[in-house]
């Protein structure tokens, strides 16, 4: 993680990060900005900031400030999709000036409860984590699916021949590239599937870049451009819960990146990686931008390269910084085909589903309850995901919370473990059967002991009975 690349290796990993972020990092103001009745000019404002509030956080991701902010692991932030519908919800109430100023609140929130969350990292042992990042993986597949068949099934070339054709295209390239390639080629087959991806659409009539000659080569919102900010209290609690959700989300996502290369995440690297999505509510608040948590996306990105260089990582928010002080480029960006994007992040998004599978693999689920929590927190987090609006007749507060598929799963996993594996009585319940061995070196009992001496005795009776004639 600490290896430097050459600077040209470096400029191409880096990009190859953002590139299959950027989508869904603008969705975000996208969909806020259109459900508040903002104008063009003020969305292109809320994008210009969340790029360069991800950006700058990124880069504290990776590199760390000191020993108070950073978890310095390769890891790329963006805007999360957890706090959109209460920020509609409190724009509808109170007005933008309120939106901002409880993000505000709730990013102080988060810097002075970072280092007390991260110390229930214990809570989350693999069985949890590796639940969670599962479905982390697995609700976003619907994601790269909208991408790819379009948005909106009114729309004429919704799930169009061309868009599907090129969509396998981009998969089908893929899967060959990562067959074949080798070294430093090997490890840019995204973006490689990206940039031909859109030449390919090029001739099928799939790409728009009209709008880049409209777009500013300089922009920069001013702080607080809505107003100045207000804080009704029951804003404030709204988006301090969402600065949970997200500090939950994190976690799985930081837990999943130290597994992915090897360096085990302590309470103390959590402190500081949860403590810069604090500072992204703070930076957000005053720069009319949104609150960050780390990109799934590029964990899988992680898996798949193999490169885990936390300087590219670096990069990738450097450019995100740019993007968002040149709004022309991130226009460039933003006019990627969706079925090239949706693809790519078909792959990506899978991936991560799998590092979630390969954690629960050190979870022993033939032991105790440990088959049934991984189950009832799948299933809990998958349902908002494959029934939509299941949770429409619940109470506002409660909708934050279950409406994510990601945060009632991590919930409900923490919650089971918590009942099964740490309330008295409970480990015993997870333990499951265990040998009469571990039984006497657990109690201490000569009895056991003996039952264990008696089972070893057998078993070498067995082996010598079963061998070659």
């Amino acid at each position: 993680m600490d290896r430097r690349p050459p600077l040209g290796r470096l400029a191409a990993l880096g990009a190859q990060h953002v590139l299959i972020m950027y989508t869904g990092c603008v969705t975000v103001p996208l969909v806020f900005g259109g459900a508040a009745g903002l104008d063009p000019a003020a969305i292109a404002l809320l994008i210009n900031a969340d790029l360069l509030i991800a950006g700058l956080v990124t880069l504290i991701q990776s590199l760390g400030v000191g020993k108070v902010l950073g978890i310095r692991l390769p890891i790329v932030t963006g805007a999360t999709f957890a706090g959109v519908t209460p920020m509609i919800l409190i724009e509808q109430e109170y007005g933008m000036p309120a939106v901002y100023g409880s993000m505000l609140a709730a990013g102080l929130f988060g810097l002075l409860v970072a280092v007390p969350f991260a110390r229930l990292v214990r809570f989350f042992p693999p069985l949890v984590s590796g639940t969670v990042i599962t479905v982390v993986g697995l609700s976003l597949i619907g994601v790269a699916a909208g991408l790819i068949t379009g948005n909106g099934p009114e729309a004429p070339d919704h799930a169009s021949g061309e868009r599907l054709a090129l969509a396998a295209g981009v998969l089908l390239f893929l899967v060959l590239f990562t067959r074949f390639a080798r070294g430093f080629l090997g490890q840019i087959g995204v973006l490689l599937a990206l940039v031909l991806g859109t030449l390919a659409a090029v001739p099928m009539g799939l790409t728009d870049f009209s709008g880049v000659s409209g777009t500013d080569w300089v922009g920069l919102a001013a702080p607080f451009h809505f107003g100045a900010p207000q804080f009704p209290p029951t804003a404030v609690v709204a988006m301090c819960v969402v600065m949970l959700v997200i500090f939950t989300e994190s976690t799985a996502a930081m837990l999943a990146v130290g597994e992915a290369t090897g360096r085990p995440v302590t309470d103390r690297d959590l402190a500081r990686g949860l403590a810069a999505d604090g500072l992204s509510g703070v930076l957000g608040g005053a720069m009319n931008s949104f609150m960050d948590t780390v990109f799934s996306q590029n964990v899988g990105l992680i898996g798949i390269t193999k490169v885990a260089s936390r300087y590219v990582t670096a990069v990738a928010g450097g450019i995100l910084v740019a993007l968002g002080l040149v709004p022309r480029l991130g226009a460039v960006v933003a006019a990627l085909p969706g079925p090239v994007v949706g693809a790519t992040g078909l792959v990506l998004f899978a991936t991560v589903a799998m590092v979630g599978v390969n954690t629960l693999r050190r979870a022993d689920l033939d032991r105790g309850h440990n088959l049934t929590i991984a189950a009832v927190a799948l299933g809990v987090g998958l349902l908002p995901e494959v029934a939509d609006g299941v949770y429409d007749g619940f109470p506002a507060w409660s909708r934050i919370v279950l409406g994510s598929g990601i945060t009632s799963a991590a919930l409900a996993a923490f919650l089971l473990n918590l009942l099964f594996h740490h309330l008295p009585g409970g480990r015993a319940l997870a333990d499951g059967p265990v040998a009469a061995e571990d039984r006497g070196k657990a109690g201490g009992t000569a009895e056991g002991a003996r039952d264990g001496e008696e089972e070893r005795r057998e078993e070498a009776a067995r082996g010598a009975g079963a061998g070659p004639a």
